[in-house]
């Protein structure tokens, strides 16, 4: 591309984020570069400054600077076979509408520095019988496992995207930690803000003063006495690291949790106690078309191993939903 050019937003793509619309036609295009050519009003919409948040409406006109990535139609990327057979090993829930998948541990959601292969950028090997590609409406920490949403169309996406950030979905995870809390059930409310400076990624810490709203419900389902405990934890807010900062200001962090837990979150002697043992275990959401969708997503075998060592029996957790509910 050696001009400006223009792109009109067409029905397909009414309601994307602005920054989705990239990543489907610009896939080269970094997120970093992207914000840059915002910040500097280089990609405008209706002549307008915007953000990467903006969702695009039919008839929005888009500024496209001289840029040296081709436009690419929305057609699938060259994924190896080891690739597709990959991520179709991980859906566990398939309809018209939506996809779940059972992400594993140790897999980042999104790229970001130092990032390349990641689910998102694996998404076209679930087209399935579908011309557009799946779309993330949330997302998992690179070491948290489990329960996964996707859209199917964009406008699916688009009433996905609202019940998560109004909190229709309900989530429910699972934890195995160090120690054991000293009630067996409640609700941990603590402020969470980012640190300003820190090595390593982003951080978060508990802040009275100027943090964002934090909750969580929580129940210990089971103990080695006071040495480990298996935690089932439901969120109401959903902020970076929640779980992992809330587990830890209940002096149990989660096994693996090294960034807030320590050496502390690797003392228990187990095998894989250098993995992550947090695991989003169930969704309930509504259906963009059909009543309620409700998933569960089996345990990863590091955390299935615990279990089994430290004697934890996975039946004890029939019904999550109803548990909380209560709450």
């Amino acid at each position: 591309m050696s001009q400006v050019t223009y792109e009109t937003v067409l029905e397909k793509d009414d309601q994307i984020r602005l920054d989705r619309w990239f990543q489907r036609y610009y896939p080269d295009l970094k997120n970093g570069q992207l914000q840059r050519l915002l910040r500097g009003k280089n990609i405008r919409v209706n002549n307008q400054k915007s953000t990467a948040d903006y969702r695009l409406k039919v008839g929005d006109v888009l500024r496209i600077p001289p840029m040296e990535l081709s436009r690419k139609i929305d057609l699938p990327r060259d994924l190896s076979k080891a690739d597709i057979d990959f991520m179709r090993s991980l859906v566990i829930y398939k309809d018209d509408d939506v996809l779940v998948l059972n992400k594993p541990a140790g897999i980042a959601v999104q790229g970001g520095t130092k990032t390349d292969r990641h689910i998102d950028g694996m998404l076209d090997a679930l087209r399935f019988d579908k011309e557009e590609r799946p779309r993330l409406v949330h997302r998992l920490d690179k070491d948290t496992s489990g329960v996964l949403v996707l859209a199917r169309t964009v406008k699916v996406a688009t009433k996905l995207a609202d019940s998560f950030s109004s909190r229709l979905a309900q989530k429910i995870y699972w934890a195995v930690v160090v120690g054991k809390p000293k009630l067996l059930s409640g609700k941990i409310d603590a402020p969470l803000s980012k640190l300003s400076s820190v090595k390593g990624g982003e951080q978060m810490r508990v802040d009275f003063n100027c943090g964002q709203k934090a909750q969580t419900l929580y129940r210990v389902l089971d103990s080695l006495g006071h040495k480990a405990s298996w935690l089932e934890l439901s969120p109401l807010t959903g902020r970076t690291h929640q779980l992992r900062v809330h587990c830890q200001t209940m002096n149990t962090p989660i096994v693996g949790d090294v960034k807030y837990g320590g050496d502390r979150a690797v003392s228990l002697g187990l095998a894989n106690e250098r993995k992550m043992h947090l695991h989003a275990r169930a969704i309930r959401i509504p259906h963009p078309t059909k009543g309620y969708l409700e998933v569960v997503a089996p345990l990863p075998r590091h955390m299935k191993e615990t279990f089994e060592f430290l004697n934890f029996d996975e039946k004890q957790s029939v019904d999550p939903f109803s548990y909380f509910e209560k709450d």
